[in-house]
């Protein structure tokens, strides 16, 4: 009887298992052990996360539908699971952030037969998944579905856009997510606010040969993922257009691609504290590594910009504009004040189109050459469409003129077409040392791990729209770290010299005013990551604001570590960051006022002098209004720093006894 019963308890438990097994759960937790993700391979894939036993995201199913394949993630062969885990330490060739990156993670490879498989990474700081495919020839990809569920009542700051044609330059709409009118949908990336304060920013990486993804709002609040078709035709928008296209016709599939490739990364940056999210290196991460071989020639630095000043200079005796002479100024300006590079935007070429020969009011090897002799590099715009197809021809070119970079405007599209586009120039500039800086273009997703020569990316609503509306608010300006900046570098171009008050605010094309503190546009350099970082406003004004120029640069734009002092998404933001032995601290608030203190102990052992640019007493009345302190501080230090609305504060510490060069 005893034996009978045993016999049965045995049977029940291997029934047990056996069902268990071939239910098809796993469980993946981060090394810190705030991060849970579990996934079902049953009946169809799916996934969910958890942050500190707080659901985050709900059950969320996702497929990949080929042309005359399954479903890969639906009634699929049984999985084969394989969990690893894995620690190194990444250098960064150009350090956006951080020099040295500690890459470590949890991964789950579930294995369906040997031609599909999708790979699960659970890091502290977030999760991310990518299928993987071993199929011959090559493959048509009709759809890759992810159904995101998150828990009612969550919300978004939502990029919405009204086309995959874009820009790629949007506000962020605070909206519940069950609000969202079905079929509207954003770029990314995108930041998702739980009902436990819990955020996520969801974007991608490691995206090569294959469309941007989006994310289309669906009935209760789910969001799915879209894709831009594959384009097979295109013409001019309007005619004579020489910048924008009418897709004419696309595939009924979104990707052409080799059957054995793995597919980028959808990366979820997860936390409770909105600090971790600007602090994140994992797109960067998760993208794939250096594919170039000598990067000594990569420089990184700070730029002279003419486009946002539309070329005026006073006090000189010469007409300003599109001219040598102009130029000339603009260089004699760079050597003064220390930075690398100077930017012929529109207007240099021929024509928009011709862009291997200049406008007769420019004299490129006069420039050229006369930059070489002040030590300052030039970077010359051009249109996208007069480059594709052209990329060898053209960049040769501009390497035999002695140019160091270009700037690539008007792509506007996230198509696969596009995106392989962007590794083509970046692979080319390479070939020829130049660096890119790709304008009117969607958000960086990891291209410029494998091309550290790609040194920023614009895809951001930034100082620009000030010359023709007041979209660039100093509450805007608190929210791009928290969602774009996750993305990679943003090309917002800071450094803004007529500054207004909300009240005051004016629109000037050719004289622009920004929106927020003298102090407001300063701390930019500091907070806002970009490895090649303008200074917007004429060299005239700069010469005039002196104090302000030589502040300015004496900021690097790349770092050594990055500490998130304290943060509120769209409310306030203070950056320490560090490179060499000199601190860098840069403090940004929305229209509110606020005093916020902060302590000095992430500092090194020594005494410091701090020299700081904070907003005037008189700030909120004049926003140009600001005040220059020099103190001594140490790691015991208490500092409350006080911002007017919409204002700043930034500050430079080097050790004692070492100049404040």
């Amino acid at each position: 009887m005893i034996n009978k019963f045993v016999q049965l308890i045995l049977l029940v438990f291997i029934l047990m298992v056996f069902r268990e097994a071939q239910a098809q759960h796993f469980q993946l937790e981060s090394l810190n052990k705030n991060i849970l993700l579990k996934v079902d391979a049953e009946d169809s894939l799916c996934w969910s996360v958890a942050y500190r036993n707080k659901l985050v995201i709900d059950r969320t199913s996702i497929a990949l539908q080929l042309h005359n394949q399954p479903y890969a993630g639906r009634k699929f062969n049984r999985a084969k699971a394989l969990v690893s885990s894995h620690s190194s330490v990444i250098e960064s060739v150009v350090a956006n952030k951080d020099k040295i990156i500690l890459d470590e993670y949890q991964q789950l490879t579930l294995k369906f037969g040997n031609e599909i498989s999708v790979e699960f990474r659970v890091y502290n700081e977030g999760i991310a998944w990518r299928f993987v495919t071993g199929l011959d020839g090559n493959i048509e990809v009709t759809n890759e579905q992810m159904n995101l569920r998150f828990p009612a009542g969550t919300s978004t700051l939502f990029p919405q856009e009204t086309s995959m044609y874009s820009h790629f330059e949007r506000s962020y709409l605070l909206k519940s997510i069950d609000t969202i009118t079905p079929g509207a949908f954003c770029s990314l990336p995108v930041l998702f606010t739980t009902p436990d304060s819990v955020r996520v920013v969801f974007t991608e990486a490691d995206l090569y040969d294959y469309p941007c993804m989006f994310l289309k709002a669906a009935p209760k609040g789910l969001m799915q993922s879209q894709f831009p078709g594959y384009v097979l035709q295109t013409r001019p928008a309007s005619r004579g257009s020489d910048r924008s296209q009418q897709i004419m016709k696309e595939a009924d599939y979104i990707a052409s691609t080799p059957g054995t490739r793995s597919f980028p990364w959808r990366v979820f940056v997860i936390s409770d504290d909105d600090r971790a999210l600007v602090e994140s290196n994992l797109v960067y991460k998760l993208s794939r590594p250096l594919k170039l071989t000598e990067t000594s020639w990569i420089k990184p630095g700070k730029v002279a910009w003419d486009w946002y000043n539309a070329n005026i200079l006073t006090n000189v005796d010469f007409k300003s504009g599109i001219n040598t002479q102009t130029y000339k100024y603009y260089i004699d300006f760079a050597a003064a004040c220390g930075l690398e590079y100077v930017i012929l935007d529109e207007g240099w070429t021929k024509t928009t189109t011709n862009v291997l020969e200049s406008d007769p009011e420019i004299n490129i090897p006069e420039l050229v050459s006369y930059a070489a002799e002040k030590k300052v590099g030039i970077i010359l715009w051009l249109l996208w469409h007069p480059l594709d197809g052209n990329e060898e021809k053209i960049l040769k070119t501009y390497h035999e003129w002695g140019i160091k970079g270009i700037k690539v405007d008007f792509m506007q599209r996230a198509d696969q077409y596009m995106v392989n586009s962007y590794e083509k120039i970046a692979e080319v500039a390479a070939n020829y040392e130049l660096l890119v800086d790709f304008h009117g273009a969607f958000k960086p997703s990891g291209l410029s791990r494998a091309y550290p020569n790609v040194l920023s990316h614009e895809g951001v609503r930034g100082n620009e729209n000030n010359k023709w509306s007041a979209y660039a608010s100093p509450e805007h300006n608190v929210t791009l770290p928290f969602i774009r900046m996750v993305a990679g570098p943003m090309d917002y171009t800071p450094g803004a010299m007529r500054n207004a008050q909300k009240n005051d605010f004016g629109i000037s094309f050719n004289n622009p005013v920004s929106l927020g503190t003298r102090c407001h546009q300063v701390a930019m350099y500091v907070v806002y990551e970009s490895p090649l970082q303008m200074l917007c406003d004429s060299p005239s004004l700069y010469y005039k604001e002196s104090q302000t120029t030589d502040f300015i640069s004496r900021i690097p734009s790349v770092w050594d570590e990055t500490i998130v002092l304290k943060a509120s998404v769209g409310d306030y933001i203070i950056i320490a960051r560090r490179k060499g032995e000199q601190w860098f601290i840069g403090a940004m608030t929305d229209w509110t006022p606020r005093k916020i203190e902060i302590d000095l102990s992430f500092l090194p052992e020594a005494t410091y002098l701090m020299e700081v640019m904070k907003d005037g007493l008189n700030a909120e009345k004049n926003a140009n209004d600001f005040k220059h302190e020099i103190s001594e501080v140490n790691n015991d230090t208490l500092l409350t720093l006080e911002l007017a609305s919409g204002g700043g504060w930034t500050a430079i510490l080097k050790a004692r006894g070492k100049k404040i060069e």
